[in-house]
C-alpha cells in the first residue's frame, strides 16, 4: 500500500478525532490519568502523530512534553525525577514526545552514559513503571520504525526545507550510520521494559498517514469502553442585533495583505 493523499487522510482522520473527544471525555467524567510515550527513529513521524492527538483535543488537559537535554541540577537528581513533574492530574493526557527512555536509546548509542548507568536504568524503569501504573496511570507505550533509506530522504527534505531544517540537530546526523547500532539498543530495551503493565507496540511509519491513523486506532481500541454522550447545548437567541468589531483609532491594525 502506498501513502493515502491528504483528502483520504482527513476523512480518514475525522472519526477517530470525533473518538479521541469522547475518549478524553470519558478520562475527565472518570478521573483518569493517560500517559502516552512517542519513540522511535529520527524522521519516523512522531511529531505528525502527536499532531494527531493535540490538533483536537483541548490543549488545558491535553500536553505535549518535549524535555531539552538535562542541566547541570537535573544530572544530579534521580534519573526519572524530571519526568515526574510532568506527569498528568485527574482527566489529563500527557503525551511524551521522547521519555525516560533516552537512556536506552540515544544515551546509550551515543555514549552519554555510562554502563552502569545503563545497566540501572534497565532494572528500575520496569519497576518504576509498575509504580505508575498501580497509581491508576494509564501508561502506553508506542516505537516509531521506518527504513533508513526513508529517513535518509526525509532528513534530505530538511535540511532543503528552512520550515523543517530546526527539526535536524547535530544528534541526527551524527547517528545517520548507527540505524544498526539503534536496532540493536532497542530490542536490548524491549527484552527488559516489554512487561504485561506497560507493553511496547511498534508503528510502521514508511507511510507517515497510514501510520498515524493505525496508532490512534489501536490507543482507542485498547482502551476501556470510552463512550461519553455529550452533554445537550443549544444556542439562545441574542436579545439584541450583533454587534461590529471597533478598532480604536489609537491602536494599530495589522496591514490588510491577504
Amino acid at each position: 500500500m502506498g501513502e493515502l493523499s491528504g483528502k483520504d487522510y482527513r476523512n480518514l482522520l475525522e472519526p477517530l478525532a470525533e473518538e479521541l473527544n469522547a475518549m478524553h471525555r470519558w478520562l475527565q467524567h472518570k478521573g483518569h490519568r493517560l500517559v502516552i510515550l512517542f519513540e522511535g527513529r529520527d524522521t519516523a513521524g512522531k511529531g505528525g502523530a502527536i499532531e494527531a492527538f493535540t490538533d483536537c483535543l483541548n490543549p488545558r488537559s491535553c500536553r505535549v512534553v518535549a524535555l531539552t537535554k538535562p542541566t547541570e541540577r537535573e544530572r544530579t537528581q534521580w534519573y526519572f525525577q524530571r519526568y515526574i513533574e510532568h506527569l498528568p492530574a485527574a482527566g489529563e493526557i500527557a503525551l511524551f514526545d521522547r521519555s525516560w527512555y533516552n537512556r536506552a536509546g540515544v544515551e546509550r548509542v551515543m555514549g552519554f552514559c555510562t554502563e552502569d548507568e545503563y545497566q540501572q536504568f534497565l532494572v528500575d524503569c520496569p519497576a518504576f513503571e509498575r509504580m505508575l501504573v498501580k497509581s491508576g496511570i494509564l501508561l502506553y507505550k508506542y516505537w516509531f520504525g521506518c527504513d533508513q533509506k526513508l529517513q535518509e530522504e526525509r532528513l534530505a527534505e530538511r535540511i532543503d526545507d528552512p520550515v523543517k531544517r530546526w527539526k535536524i540537530s547535530p544528534i541526527d546526523l551524527a547517528a545517520r550510520e548507527k540505524y544498526r547500532e539503534y536496532t540493536l539498543a532497542r530490542d536490548e530495551m524491549f527484552k527488559h521494559t516489554h512487561i504485561s503493565e506497560a507493553p511496547w507496540t511498534m508503528v510502521d511509519m514508511n507511510h507517515q498517514k497510514r501510520g498515524r491513523l493505525n496508532m490512534v486506532r489501536h490507543l482507542l481500541d485498547a482502551l476501556p469502553d470510552h463512550e461519553i454522550a455529550l452533554e445537550s447545548m443549544q444556542l439562545q437567541a441574542l436579545k439584541s442585533a450583533p454587534k461590529k468589531e471597533s478598532y480604536p483609532k489609537s491602536i494599530p491594525v495589522a496591514k490588510a495583505r491577504y
